[in-house]
């Protein structure tokens, strides 16, 4: 059964950067099946994508064959806006993902000479770090059950904050995300069910019941 993974309205900050989407020239084959990569780390920018429906995961490998999620994408959500000229990290798709595409070079061209759109990539440039900030604040807190309550509570914010969560990954994605193996984050969800905090219904359907007990774990 194909995940639900519904986003927040899409900033009016951002509608010269979806307008340009509309209209780009780059149109590659869409839906993508569950398990396909967009692009691969290391490989060169050549197109950045705009998820429209279903979720990805991009994640880079490690030297010692570790690997780290560095995020989950959801539909609005732009991937592949690298600063470099190769990607830095692989990006997934968990599950089928229909997305629009443009060239990096004509996005480049457009914003040369459109002030709105240059405006609206500032915009999802800085949510990106902001996301970096939160991930690299999930990372640093030292008991597991804060990193799980944080990465729960920041995903219901991604999706509006509803007291149900489908969520398009894996608990080993999830474990790779925050730092711990997938045996404590297992034990962490079930260890906050025996709490009365969440009932997880499944691997990848929770609902958060006890919202001001969570955030003060995490405070």
């Amino acid at each position: 059964m194909e995940l639900q993974t519904a986003a927040p309205r899409t900033p009016v900050a951002d509608c010269d950067l979806c307008a340009a989407f509309a209209t780009a020239s780059a149109a590659p084959r869409s839906p993508f099946k569950a398990g396909e990569q967009l692009f691969r780390q290391g490989e060169p920018v050549r197109l950045v994508y705009r998820i429209q429906k279903g979720a990805v995961i991009s994640y880079r490998l490690l030297s010692d064959g570790r690997r780290q999620v560095t995020g989950f994408h959801l539909p609005g959500d732009f991937v592949g806006l690298e600063a470099g000229i190769e990607h830095a990290t692989t990006a997934e798709t968990l599950s089928t993902v229909h997305a629009s595409a443009m060239e990096r070079v004509e996005l480049a061209e457009r914003a040369a000479t459109d002030s709105g759109l240059v405006r609206a990539l500032w915009q999802v440039t800085v949510r990106a770090f902001h996301r970096s900030e939160d991930h690299a604040l999930i990372l640093s807190r030292q008991a597991a059950n804060e990193r799980v309550v944080a990465f729960l509570l920041d995903f219901a914010e991604r999706l509006g904050h509803p007291e149900f969560i489908d969520l398009p990954m894996t608990r080993q994605d999830i474990a790779d995300h925050v730092g711990l193996t997938i045996h404590t984050v297992s034990r962490t969800l079930s260890q906050l069910q025996t709490e009365g905090l969440i009932e997880a219904r499944s691997t990848r359907h929770v609902r958060l019941l006890q919202r001001g007990r969570l955030e003060a774990i995490c405070a």
